[in-house]
Order: C-alpha cells, then structure tokens, then sequence
C-alpha cells in the first residue's frame, strides 16, 4: 500500500477518518493525501490554483475565494500534525462536483485506499452518506473504508469476511489479507442463509473451506449466520463476535453465489457502526 486518500471537509467525522488513515499509514508506510472539494454545481471538478476571475458574479467568486484561502490553512495545519506524528502527507483542493474529484484524485494519483468518515448527521455526513458515497462505494476500483464513530482502538484483529464465495473475489481476498497482514488479525468468513436464500451447512462449510483454500487464507474462521437479509446478517454476526472491521466485496452473480450488488455494500455502510472496508470486484 503506497497511497490512502481522505476526503475531508474539516468536520469531526472526517477527523475520525484521518486518524484511522494515520495508522494504517504508519503501519504499511503509505503517504495520506487530503483531498477537500469545495462544491459547486456542476457535473465536473477542477484544480485549485488559487486565482479567480472577479467580474460576473463577483461577490459568489470572492466567498470562494476566501473559502478557498481558508481552507488551505485548515489543510496546511493537518499536514503539519500528521507528518508531527511521523506520517507523510500531502494535500489537494478541487473545486465542484464531490465524486468527481473523488474519483479524479483516485485514478490521478493512483490511490491504494480511501477512507472516509460519517455518522450521518452533519453536512459532510450527508456528503458522504448520500449519493457521493454510494457512488465511490459502488464504483471505485480500490478499497474504500467507511469510518462510522470515533476509533475507540487502532487495531482491526477481529475481521469479518462477508462473503458470496464468488471467483471474481480473489482480488478482494488480496485487500483483506493485507488488512488481516497490518494488524495481525483472524479472519471470520461467514456466509449468510436468509428465508429466500437458503443452503444447508454442509453444503455450504464444504465450499467455504474450499473456498478459502483456492485463496490461501491463513488464520481464519468458517461461520455461518441465519437473518433476514444479507444485510442484517452481516452487522448482527459482527456484532456478536464484536468485530473490529467487515470487509466485503460488492460484484454481482447469481444462483448460489446469489446477487451481491452495489446496493448491499451501500446498505451494510449506512447501517453499521462497524468501520466497513468495500472493493468492487467486478461489474456483472
């Protein structure tokens, strides 16, 4: 992991996100790039240079202006505490629309992870929990990590593993060992049985120690789970094992393996108050 992106707007959900990014950072030696956007209507994004033409509408460009100054310093303070703190940093501005600058830092600068912080209630929340975050969550091709609270601990030992035991996961496998490999954690492989899609435990225990085989996963636990939904399922079992992270893969199959589509990731991300760590494996 070389690079980690934090999108922030200086609120306290998006501090929650950067201290948990300056651990992963310390850990695997990854610079943190901070990325604020300041948002306009428009279904674009672009750079900061920090020059605006004054003439039509000049009193909305001079908020941006200041706004733009402002937020710099704010930007400037993060660096300097976090690189204080032994963790390289750097950041960006871009102004217009949020996903798009997203995504551009993402492809731009090559990003290995990004992580974000939101409780839903403040307006970075509704940033992040609206149609941006679904957005990123269903769309980016590198992991995202949700951030739901403060992190009342560093150490993500107790990983779940919501899985539908797809092929196509073998590239997500590699994200979530990398986690298990930061912070010496167990894997807890659960597959969830829901009313509508139901498999007997022998069935599925078989294919799931297979399953891990194929991945050579190391240190880890084969569980099955009963609930309502595969959402439900997949907060009430980390809940049970008190979970420190859920990771998933969001990509779409059918029989067996079952529809696992953008929409349950999404779901799982609003609802947990777990962090949840998200890769999008493949578009099927």
């Amino acid at each position: 992991m070389k690079k980690i992106l934090v999108p922030t707007d200086f609120s306290v959900a998006a501090s929650w996100a950067i201290e948990v990014a300056a651990d992963i950072a310390k850990k695997s030696g990854a610079i943190i790039i901070l990325l604020n956007v300041i948002e306009q209507e428009t279904k674009q994004s672009f750079n900061v240079q920090g020059q605006i033409d004054l003439g039509e509408g000049w009193e909305n460009k001079l908020f941006t202006l200041k706004l733009i100054k402002r937020n710099k310093t704010r930007l400037a303070e993060i660096n300097t505490s976090l690189q204080d703190q032994g963790v390289v940093a750097t950041s960006r501005m871009r102004i217009g629309n949020a996903y798009h600058g997203i995504s551009s830092i993402i492809t731009e600068q090559d990003v290995n992870l990004v992580v974000m912080g939101t409780s839903g209630q403040t307006t970075f929340e509704k940033l992040l929990v609206g149609s941006n975050t679904e957005k990123i969550v269903r769309n980016s091709r590198c992991p995202v990590l949700t951030v739901h609270s403060p992190p009342a601990l560093h150490e993500y030992r107790n990983i779940v593993y919501a899985t539908s035991l797809a092929q196509e996961e073998s590239t997500f496998a590699d994200v979530i060992k990398r986690a298990q490999e930061i912070y010496d954690g167990t894997l807890h492989l659960v597959r969830i049985n829901t009313p509508g899609n139901f498999v007997p435990d022998t069935l599925t225990i078989d294919r799931m120690n297979q399953f891990a085989r194929n991945l050579n996963l190391k240190n880890f636990t084969i569980n099955i789970f009963n609930d309502l939904s595969e959402e439900e399922g997949i907060i009430h079992f980390a809940e049970t094992i008190n979970a420190d992270l859920i990771g998933m893969a969001t990509h779409g199959r059918s029989g067996f393996l079952h529809l696992w589509s953008g929409s349950l990731s999404e779901g799982v991300v609003q609802h947990s108050h777990k962090p949840v760590l998200t890769f999008l494996t493949s578009n099927d």
